[in-house]
């Protein structure tokens, strides 16, 4: 990129909405010039690409503090009367959205939601609707709420019952809300959404899944928000999933949002490896009773045995040899339960 293109660069409509990590909102025009300056540069090191954010670390006022900056390109015919500019070498379809707040590594972690929340300004902007500006500052001055807090609402609404939510996230098990606002239902929806393994195991793993837990259960978790507190009906739930509640619990303690989402990455993780550990253990155990034995041990160990041996079965349905083994860990573990009993 040429210096006159990267100076046509700091040209760009800036629209910039600034958080503490403690929800604190500001709208902060004094940082413009030197934000502009710094997302240029940024800017120039590589292809930028319309719609798709980047995040990074910029230090602004303070000496020495840094703080995760979020931005996006975006081009689009309608102009946001706050951003209208002169300069007719400039293009004034395109702007830039920056979003600050947390940490580099917090606010990547809500790159995607972010993104997904840029369109959704960039939707507004194209309808014609009366008051549609104060609409729009109130969209952007509300993205923290709207994205990087839903799930810590969750977690403080349910407390010890989201180890329920978890198993229904973990075991694809449909859930249903009664009796809530739309904003709390949106919370669930998103935390559910977040939670689930989607796009880290095979797609037609997880469909096939979602078909056997519906047939096998017939009923979905119904969550009752008529009270202060929510009621389950319906609801699952194991060992791993009431570690991983206790971790969220802690984590609420410190009242920074960035952390649960990295507890629930990390919940997500664990569930992966636990499965792709199973899958190997199940693949030794076609030629090996004592792998046999292993598989056992860590289904019944794992905390998790019941949801990762329904994963594994829908994966090696088509494999006879997995899929028998499979059979006699099933027995295996439900001789264990009875036993329980």
């Amino acid at each position: 990129m040429t210096e006159a293109q990267v100076a046509q660069m700091q040209k760009l409509p800036l629209v910039m909405i600034s958080a503490s990590p403690w929800r604190i909102l500001i709208y902060h025009p004094k940082w413009s010039q030197s934000l502009r300056s710094f997302i240029a540069k940024r800017l120039s090191k590589g292809a930028v690409f319309e719609g798709l954010g980047n995040v990074a670390s910029v230090e602004l006022k303070i000496p020495g503090y840094r703080v995760g900056c979020y931005y996006c390109l975006f081009q689009n015919e309608k102009l946001l009367p706050e951003t209208v500019m002169t300069d007719s070498e400039h293009n004034p379809s395109e702007y830039v959205v920056c979003f600050l707040g947390g940490s580099e590594k917090g606010l990547e972690l809500f790159r995607l939601e972010l993104d997904k929340y840029v369109q959704g300004l960039k939707n507004n902007m194209n309808c014609e609707e009366r008051g549609l500006e104060s609409h729009r500052k109130s969209y952007l001055s509300s993205w923290f709420e709207d994205v990087v807090c839903p799930i810590q609402r969750v977690v403080l609404l349910f407390q010890e019952k989201l180890t329920f939510l978890l198993h229904a996230a973990l075991s694809y098990t449909p859930v249903e809300v009664k009796e809530s606002d739309e904003k709390t239902k949106r919370d669930i929806n998103r935390f559910l959404s977040v939670a689930s393994l989607q796009g880290l195991i095979h797609e037609g793993t997880m469909t096939s899944l979602c078909m056997a837990m519906t047939e096998e259960q017939h009923k979905s978790v119904v969550i009752d928000c008529s009270s202060s507190q929510p009621q389950f009906c319906n609801a699952g739930s194991n060992r791993f999933c009431e570690d991983w509640m206790q971790a969220f619990l802690n984590g609420a303690e410190g009242g920074n949002p960035f952390l649960f989402r990295q507890v629930l990455e990390n919940f997500k993780l664990k569930a992966i490896q636990d499965t792709n550990n199973l899958k190997r253990f199940i693949r030794q155990a076609e030629m090996n009773h004592y792998a046999l034995f292993k598989c056992y041990m860590f289904l019944k160990n794992c905390g998790s045995g019941d949801i990762l041996l329904k994963i594994v079965k829908v994966e090696h349905e088509e494999m006879p040899e997995a899929k028998n083994v499979v059979a006699v860990l099933e027995e295996f573990m439900k001789e264990a339960l009875d036993q329980s009993f």
